[in-house]
């Protein structure tokens, strides 16, 4: 039988969002790095937004050359194809106290919902990338890995209801969680991370909690490893996957990816994936103090009906 939902029109409800660098300094001077570049989009109207910042100084201590960020939304002209959001941050010039230093660094996220029978997307990370990322001058060999997130979820669920992605995800985070030497901060941080996705598994998936006071959520990188040989040239330093922690600068993560589900529609059944990459997180210790955040870009969007 023929139901009212499936007569409905279809139409999207597009949603991006990046920023090129924020954070929250606090040594040796106090500041809030509010949002660079924010760009977003947001509704049932097709687009293309785009913002720019250059020279930018917080104090001499973090700087950037220059960032762009873009956010579009559109139908695909390809047959059988839907709804393409993408969502780009880059990040030229970087400079943090003088340790890390990159040359070019981009965040970028594209996602696909179906034309009809589906809710939930593809997604694909193409277009990330780094360029010469350095610590106190040293280079670092990085290997992505950009089918983190593996093919889209059959059946039309989630990517938090598909035990092959939840089991990636374990196996990352409990590689770093499980690591010898790893500080007692980021092992509190990687082991809460390493119960949710157990407690995911366990319970067979989301199954559609998404809820506004309940949004599940889990943390995994497209970084699947940093050299090693860094550990060799400067004194201390370990790594832990897509983690780096230099003495007396602190910890610094690449390619980390947030995927959650958000109902953005009060009205929708089920809710919406969403995904956020920042290409590079930094928790200051010892010369400065404070948290940053470098190319940030964040995708997701609503199929009707």
């Amino acid at each position: 039988m023929t139901t009212n939902r499936s007569t409905e029109p279809a139409s999207h409800e597009y949603h991006a969002d990046a920023h090129v660098l924020s954070g929250h300094l606090q040594r040796p001077i106090e500041q809030k790095i509010e949002q660079h570049a924010p760009v977003t989009l947001k509704g049932r109207r097709s687009g293309h937004l785009t913002r720019m910042a250059e020279a930018v100084s917080i104090e001499g201590l973090i700087t950037f050359e220059r960032g762009h960020t873009r956010v579009s939304g559109s139908r695909s002209l390809k047959p059988g194809h839907g709804w393409v959001t993408l969502s780009t941050s880059i990040l030229e010039g970087l400079n943090v106290f003088e340790i890390v230093t990159a040359d070019r660094m981009v965040s970028q996220i594209s996602t696909e919902h179906p034309d009809e029978d589906g809710h939930f997307p593809h997604v694909t990370f193409l277009g990330t990338q780094f360029e010469n990322v350095r610590v106190s001058g040293i280079p670092l060999t990085i290997r992505l890995n950009y089918g983190v997130c593996g093919k889209k979820p059959e059946g039309d669920r989630s990517y938090l209801d598909e035990m092959s992605f939840l089991s990636t995800v374990k196996g990352q985070t409990e590689r770093i969680a499980h690591a010898n030497g790893l500080p007692k901060d980021l092992k509190g941080q990687y082991d809460e991370r390493l119960a949710n996705i157990e407690r995911l598994i366990k319970n067979g998936g989301s199954r559609g909690s998404g809820k506004p006071d309940h949004a599940p959520s889990v943390q995994c990188s497209l970084v699947s490893e940093i050299g090693k040989d860094i550990e060799e040239r400067i004194p201390g330093a370990r790594v832990f996957g897509h983690v780096l922690v230099v003495p007396d600068f602190g910890a610094i993560s690449l390619g980390e990816v947030t995927v959650a589900e958000r109902w953005e529609d009060p009205k929708s059944d089920r809710p919406s994936n969403y995904f956020e990459l920042t290409v590079i997180r930094m928790n200051l210790g010892c010369v400065g103090h404070g948290t940053l955040d470098g190319g940030t870009s964040g995708n997701n969007g609503t199929h009707h009906p």
